[in-house]
């Protein structure tokens, strides 16, 4: 698990990956969906026709991603 207090939360288990983080839009709206696959070769997206932002990435995508948003936050997917 980890917290980074009032912006970001991610738990994992060998199941599931979720995670919520704080967004500028209004509450109670869903920002992206993501699914993490290690055998993603790239980070990527895509906007369906409602307007949701679908993610795919690597456990090693979503680390950099975090470590650059968030550099004194200890994540290791590992």
């Amino acid at each position: 698990m980890l917290v980074v207090p009032g912006e970001y939360a991610l738990w994992r288990t060998r199941e599931l990956n979720f995670s919520i983080r704080k967004s500028g839009d209004a509450p109670g709206t869903v920002r992206h969906v993501g699914f993490e696959r290690d055998d993603a070769p790239e980070f990527s997206k895509y906007v369906d026709s409602n307007g949701l932002v679908w993610e795919t990435f690597s456990s090693m995508h979503q680390a950099g991603e975090i470590a650059a948003l968030w550099p004194d936050a200890k994540y290791d997917p590992r």
